[in-house]
């Protein structure tokens, strides 16, 4: 599924063909993925990908001026279609998803498909890691809400305080944090998530204090004084500022950083905030559907 690119151009391109729209309540930047080397397609298989790509670039009216790289094909959850990736290249911007070609080269499907002997959130949930990372609520929760966040990002505040009159309601719902910071967009994010994570490595509790703060004085913070305004939240919250200061320094709470983008990296994420409840992907953080989502989850069994 693609996603909302930053540029008007690319965006009308690939919202007018493979996307599902990505909510305006949310920041949104790329990431670029080339697609890995892999084996030689057969005779066969280089022939469907020659035709699928005559096919999309008519379909989408992708003209020479637009790069596509379709394949490798992989198998799919139906054994008569291929999964065909797509990467898509214009003014030096990349967006990638999926498209799925039968294995006779005759049906093209846009869409997603799924098993439905098996959890269909299953794949996120594998990629969640959430140990290790700051969280309230109980840790053998029924709903576990993981959410990938950017502090610089506007609409990340307004989920922090969505999630603060949501917590009071459901306290049996663990709520885990998760640093996406937009580095092509937001100058001082990643300051922030590195030393909000500082604060983490030094006291879990104190994380939410600077957590708190940093969304509170969002409007407030630049890069000319992200350091200053970082040291300062981490004094009230009564952590040792030497060791905050000589940890933003390190890399070790870069590494945790960086660790986070990756899983959101590989469940998709692309814009912030976008939340996951048991693994139902939500982007944007809408109060309403999250709550709807969190209600589904703690009335209904997990599938196995």
């Amino acid at each position: 599924m693609f996603r909302r690119a930053i540029s008007n151009q690319f965006s009308a391109i690939v919202l007018a063909a493979l996307t599902l729209a990505v909510p305006l309540a949310a920041q949104t930047t790329q990431t670029a993925q080339t697609p890995a080397p892999s084996a030689a397609p057969s005779p066969e298989q280089a022939k469907i990908l020659q035709s699928t790509e005559a096919f999309v670039r008519n379909l989408f009216a992708w003209g020479p001026d637009i790069k596509v790289t379709l394949g490798p094909l992989t198998p799919s959850v139906s054994p008569d279609f291929y999964d065909v990736p797509v990467h898509l290249t214009i003014n030096n911007q990349t967006n990638s998803g999926t498209v799925y070609v039968s294995k006779d080269g005759k049906t093209f499907l846009r869409g997603d498909l799924y098993d439905m002997s098996a959890n269909p959130f299953a794949d996120n949930l594998a990629h969640m890691n959430v140990e290790g990372n700051p969280s309230v609520g109980p840790a053998n929760a029924r709903v576990t809400i993981v959410e990938f966040s950017d502090f610089e990002c506007p609409h990340c505040r307004e989920l922090y305080r969505t999630l603060k009159t949501l917590e009071p309601l459901y306290p049996q719902v663990r709520v885990v944090f998760k640093d996406f910071p937009l580095r092509q967009i937001h100058p001082w994010t990643e300051t922030a998530s590195v030393g909000a994570r500082c604060a983490y490595m030094q006291s879990p509790e104190a994380f939410w204090q600077l957590h708190d703060a940093i969304f509170e004085n969002q409007d407030l913070i630049s890069t000319e004084n992200v350091w200053e305004k970082l040291s300062a939240f981490a004094k009230a919250a009564g952590l040792d500022t030497d060791a905050f200061k000589a940890c933003m320094s390190s890399p070790e709470a870069q590494k945790a950083v960086d660790a986070n983008r990756a899983d959101g990296i590989a469940v998709g994420v692309t814009s912030t905030p976008t939340v996951f409840a048991n693994g139902r992907m939500l982007i944007g953080g809408d109060k309403q559907t999250l709550e709807q989502y969190i209600k589904y989850e703690l009335g209904n069994p997990r599938p196995k």
